[in-house]
């Protein structure tokens, strides 16, 4: 079931909607049900407001209408009395309107058809006429009449609501229009948002894709059109490609080369072979080894033809494989990872043993192929790191943008400060999340050698103050005191601003990501010997002093427990140190445990700006 729903959403959807799907179809859910609780209510004021005003309309008619009935009763002035009725019925457009005696007998009324009293008795029941049943679709009144000495009668007067829903559809029609204007603002609120975020959310996407195993490079490609960071991230992947595909071409052109320059030497041809290869008999002793097995197994390559497995293969789970197959009880392959402990000249390691029968001259024969994969666990183990790293890394502005987007929705019309700090949070994380990306672009084009940098001015003191405006927020609600030191005029450089740009924000990002709340983080920058030197100063945990070349591998994290607890992707030094060093400069570290670090930027200044 799972799997079908995640089917029919990327029929529906494109690549990287769901994100801000979410959001839209929200926002509609909310607006239909808060129109269709106006139209209820609507219906209810109206209704009621119509009967009170229509209820007050009538009683005074009644009132009015049964003081002149008394009094044209006792004179006997039926018909007046009868036009008066006839007139009040068709001007207030009454469904009733007449005057019974107490036999229940019509003395006048609206529709003259209806009257059975030609003239009125001269006495009659002292009684007053039974008041008739009630039309719940109507208003009905009654007023009781008195003519001294005569007897008495009735007034009644109904009247129905159904002329009065006129007023009820207009107020219904006036709540439509609006909400069909509020869709409209909805729907382009929504594709701007949609424009901004559909690219990341789709390279979100991709990545999730990457953590569960998937690495053709045609799944993770994501659609062009949807802007930079769509081409930003299709470059990356295309250029991980590469270098897989080249890796595996050089591996196959020098195993090649290998078995052509050996063809008659089979000794060479069993070392030209990287793995290593042990060819075991039914007693369980050694008939042949190559170079690469001695060397992975730690023995002389002259000691293992003759001698027992056993004596160099420790593991039972091997042992026993072997024997097995050897006996005829296995004729299938079985491959067996063994982790080797850390000696005294040599760290821990993973072997891995692939077992098969060889049915030739001796059909007990055994080969192992033994392989070292301890690097390609190490690589796994780092890939699956950073991948997770930077999937939670996108995550938190993803996140921080989609509840910001629906504050905005929900009260950005009725309060102006809530939407514009809201749009400006949501500026602000889409270009944290663009800088993120070009982190992982530039890392990308750091390992596969096309890192370049442009020549162009490079105003400090704009960049300084676009770097104090992008990190204000993120050091006051972390309660961090940011300060920025610099002298009224700053020099101009020549480089490349965006990349320069990202070493910096790396190095202030960082500051105050390690710094605890209540800190303080200081940038200086000044010219000092005719370099241009930016000091970023903060009273974090600090850096041990054997670590203080290792933070600036990539991947690398502390082994203090501090930092097991922040987030990061371990690429951000590496890359600050990279761009500062292609522009012919450096980064120095000068750190104490606890008691904060200093970050230092140097950059040359060119000699006409001097």
């Amino acid at each position: 079931m799972p799997f079908v729903l995640a089917k029919l959403k990327r029929i529906v959807l494109a690549r990287g909607e769901s994100t801000v799907a979410s959001v839209g179809i929200a926002g509609s859910v909310i607006l239909l049900t808060m129109l269709a609780a106006c139209g209820w209510w609507a219906r209810q004021v109206v209704r009621a407001s119509q009967i009170a005003g229509r209820s007050e309309q009538l009683h005074a008619v009644g009132t009015l209408l049964s003081q002149s009935a008394e009094s044209m009763l006792s004179g006997n002035e039926l018909s007046d009395l009868r036009r008066l009725v006839a007139l009040a019925g068709r001007n207030y457009h009454l469904t009733r309107c007449r005057i019974t005696l107490a036999e229940n007998q019509v003395v006048a009324d609206a529709e003259p058809a209806r009257i059975n009293v030609k003239t009125l008795p001269e006495t009659w029941s002292v009684g007053i006429a039974d008041t008739p049943a009630a039309d719940p679709s109507a208003i009905n009144l009654s007023y009781p009449l008195r003519v001294a000495g005569r007897g008495g009668a009735r007034l009644e007067i109904a009247a129905s609501l159904a002329d009065q829903n006129a007023l009820f559809w207009e107020v219904q029609t006036g709540i439509a229009s609006i909400g069909a204007i509020w869709m409209a603002l909805l729907l382009l609120v929504y594709r701007r948002i949609r424009a901004r975020l559909v690219a990341v959310g789709a390279i979100r996407e991709a990545l999730i894709a990457l953590h569960m195993g998937e690495s053709a490079a045609e799944t993770l490609l994501i659609d062009q059109s949807l802007g930079h960071e769509a081409t930003a991230w299709n470059r990356l992947v295309e250029n991980q490609e590469k270098l897989k595909k080249a890796a595996i071409a050089e591996h196959t052109i020098e195993r090649l080369e290998a078995r052509r320059g050996v063809k008659s030497d089979s000794d060479a041809v069993w070392d030209a072979i990287p793995q290593g290869l042990v060819l075991v008999n039914s007693d369980m002793n050694i008939k042949a080894a190559n170079g690469a097995a001695a060397v992975l197994l730690k023995r002389r390559r002259e000691e293992l033809p003759g001698s027992n497995i056993a004596e160099t293969v420790k593991d039972e789970k091997v042992l026993d494989t072997i024997r097995s197959i050897a006996a005829g009880g296995t004729h299938r392959p079985v491959t067996l990872e063994v982790e080797r402990p850390a000696g005294p000249d040599s760290g821990a390691s993973v072997l891995r043993f692939s077992i098969r029968p060889v049915r030739k001259d001796d059909p007990a024969s055994v080969m192992l192929v033994i392989e070292d994969i301890t690097q390609q666990r190490v690589a796994e183990h780092s890939r699956n790191s950073f991948i997770a790293q930077v999937t939670h890394e996108l995550r938190t502005p993803l996140t921080n943008i989609r509840l910001y987007v629906e504050t905005a929705i929900d009260e950005g019309e009725t309060n102006p400060a809530v939407r514009s700090n809201s749009l400006n949070v949501i500026n602000l994380e889409s270009r944290r999340l663009e800088r993120i990306v070009s982190e992982m672009l530039s890392v990308a084009e750091i390992e596969a050698g096309s890192f370049k940098v442009r020549k162009d001015d490079v105003y400090m003191d704009v960049m300084l103050d676009e770097l104090k405006t992008d990190y204000a927020a993120q050091a006051t609600d972390k309660n961090i005191t940011l300060e920025f030191n610099r002298p009224p005029k700053l020099p101009r450089l020549v480089g490349d601003r965006d990349k320069i740009a990202l070493a910096l924000h790396n190095l202030v990002g960082n500051a105050l990501k390690y710094t605890p709340s209540g800190g303080k983080v200081v940038v200086s920058s000044d010219v000092r010997d005719g370099q241009f030197v930016v000091d970023v100063i903060d009273s974090g945990i600090g850096i041990k002093a054997e670590e203080a070349e290792k933070v600036f591998e990539k991947f690398y994290r502390s082994t203090d427990a501090r930092v097991g607890k922040i987030t990061g992707t371990g690429l951000g030094l590496t890359l600050a140190r990279e761009v500062i060093r292609l522009h012919n400069g450096d980064i120095t570290l000068q750190s104490e445990i606890n008691r904060g670090s200093t970050f230092t930027a140097i950059l040359p200044i060119p000699k006409e700006a001097a």
